[in-house]
């Protein structure tokens, strides 16, 4: 029997616009911090700010090296996750709020808010946890939400291509409570591996022609995003609230 459903979508022939209330409270929140950065911090205290919220391997693997720029401590742990919340710019704001609006809608309406944010949250670990293990030794801070939003992407092609889901349905709870095919089958499935190639290709482009931010804005790490984008394909059926029989 399926379990209960806890954010139910809007019905059918609403708005193209209308979000989940926690993708617009996140999209709000990301949107406020970058504009806090641009047009109310001085450069010395954004400079700060990045330094204590912003994502450096240096300071997981020798902390006390550059204890005087990094501050350790606690930091070591909160920006696994933190670092999502910063952006290099505001096309960096911008192009993870289309993203999210996207892709993270899906999984919003599915899990419901807290789930959402808690396995949104454990993407964005994840992506550090790989930009750590390819840099280890890197002193540049790494900022944005990509691989916190890599994470619901990849779950949501776990149930979106599904018969009668998301992806062929307009609207209505049902479209959303089907569940998900085990991934030993959905890696099978053309449509799947279509999204798959697609979205490494991307991250293999924009990689490619990716150049490394200052110091003080933070760098892009597409690899992160590699990190975010397995875990949400992998760990997506321990969060998964839609239940069979």
């Amino acid at each position: 029997m399926n379990a209960p459903f806890p954010n139910p979508p809007p019905p059918a022939r609403q708005p193209i616009f209308n979000l989940p209330g926690i993708i617009v409270a996140v999209l709000v929140v990301l949107v406020g911090i970058h504009a806090i950065r641009e047009f109310v911090l001085s450069q010395d205290v954004d400079r700060q700010f990045v330094f204590a919220f912003a994502f450096v391997p240096i300071r997981e693997t020798a902390p006390l090296l550059y204890d005087n720029v990094f501050p350790a401590g606690a930091a070591r742990l909160w920006t696994f996750v933190t670092y999502a919340l910063l952006h290099g710019d505001w096309a960096h704001v911008g192009f993870n709020a289309m993203w999210l609006a996207a892709f993270g809608s899906p999984l919003a309406w599915r899990f419901g808010p807290w789930r959402f944010v808690l396995f949104s949250a454990v993407g964005a670990a994840a992506g550090a946890l790989l930009h750590l293990a390819f840099y280890p030794d890197s002193i540049v801070p790494m900022v944005g939400a990509s691989a916190a939003i890599s994470a619901p992407m990849a779950a949501a092609g776990r149930f979106v291509f599904a018969s009668g889901g998301p992806m062929w349905r307009s609207g209505g709870a049902a479209a959303y409570r089907l569940p998900a095919a085990p991934l030993t089958e959905i890696i099978r499935d053309r449509r799947v591996m279509l999204f798959l190639g697609m979205w490494f290709g991307l991250n293999l482009l924009f990689g490619i022609g990716a150049v490394s931010d200052t110091i003080t804005s933070g760098a892009i790490a597409w690899d992160a995003h590699i990190g975010g984008f397995l875990a949400g394909l992998l760990l997506f059926p321990l969060f998964d609230p839609i239940r069979t029989a």
